[in-house]
């Protein structure tokens, strides 16, 4: 199991420059990948891409390729340009009667201003460096997806087993009801002051009645059925989330009809209990790949 979020980062140098690459992401319901890069290198896009998508399939990852820190002095400055500017800033002095005297902290400025910007490397000597870089950070991408999904299915089997637990309450409940009902029943008839047997044809067709309504042994054992099929995603490799979330939806299905018909309010508080724990389950389950 995979969780949604992870980073991972790596550098290496590429001539005078350092190579950054970092890649991240965050839960989305399928793939979204974005890149920033070089506009020299953007033609290696999709060779990016399909490096990315061997380690994600769900998630709105992005990649950040950038080029830092130029080595050995940084770029050089255009010093003709800049005494270009110094000229024009004499010329138009002197047309303004104003005494010109240049500072260094002017010529400082104005040698800047002309720097000459160093470019990046061409595409195809750029290419396998990019691509040592992205590898590695990809890795501890990885590494940090698969040790979050690790800790998020510790938490899952120990919901699954609370889950499991109120299904099981409910079960043993729910074949009490229809007794209950009939002595309850009897009870009110008795209040009411009508004598009746509990043999009575009347009697026993409102207990049997009551007994088809409140039967819930269809929707406990589909549920059951959906809790193995959950145990299995969790242990199954590759995609899982976007399997177990429908699976839920359909547990969620199952427990909402289970409080429609008890007509019981142990059962009732059981399935309170029940809503809130897959209501937990589907929030973390928001995170898995």
């Amino acid at each position: 199991m995979n969780s949604m979020t992870g980073y991972g980062r790596a550098s290496s140098a590429l001539e005078q420059f350092t190579l950054t690459v970092q890649v991240s992401s965050v839960n989305r319901k399928s793939l979204d990948l974005t890149m920033k890069l070089p506009e020299a290198w953007e033609s290696l896009e999709p060779a990016i891409g399909e490096q990315v998508r061997k380690f994600a399939i769900r998630g709105k990852v992005h990649v950040d390729i950038e080029l830092t820190g130029v080595r050995g002095g940084g770029a050089e400055w255009d010093e003709a340009a800049a005494g270009e500017v110094i000229e024009r800033l004499a010329a138009f002095a002197k047309t303004q009667k104003i005494e010109f005297e240049p500072t260094s902290e002017l010529l400082w400025h104005i040698a800047n201003s002309q720097r000459k910007g160093a470019e990046p490397p061409a595409v195809d000597q750029a290419r396998p460096v990019i691509e040592k870089a992205l590898s590695e950070a990809l890795r501890g991408f990885a590494a940090m997806r698969a040790k979050e999904g690790e800790a998020l299915l510790v938490d899952f089997i120990k919901r699954a087993e609370v889950l499991h637990r109120h299904v099981e309450a409910i079960a043993q409940h729910a074949s009490q009801v229809p007794a209950h009902y009939r002595t309850q029943l009897l009870k009110r008839l008795r209040e009411a002051g009508l004598e009746l047997e509990l043999n009575d044809e009347r009697v026993l067709r409102e207990i049997a009645l009551f007994a088809d309504r409140c039967d819930v042994s269809e929707e406990l054992t589909r549920l059951r059925s959906h809790f193995d099929q959950f145990a299995g995603l969790l242990r199954a490799e590759g995609e899982s989330g976007r399997k177990a979330e429908f699976l839920l939806q359909e547990i969620g299905r199952e427990v909402n009809t289970i409080g429609s018909k008890a007509n019981d309010l142990t059962i009732a508080r059981a399935v309170i209990e029940l809503k809130n724990e897959l209501e937990r389950v589907r929030e973390q389950m928001a995170n898995v790949e």
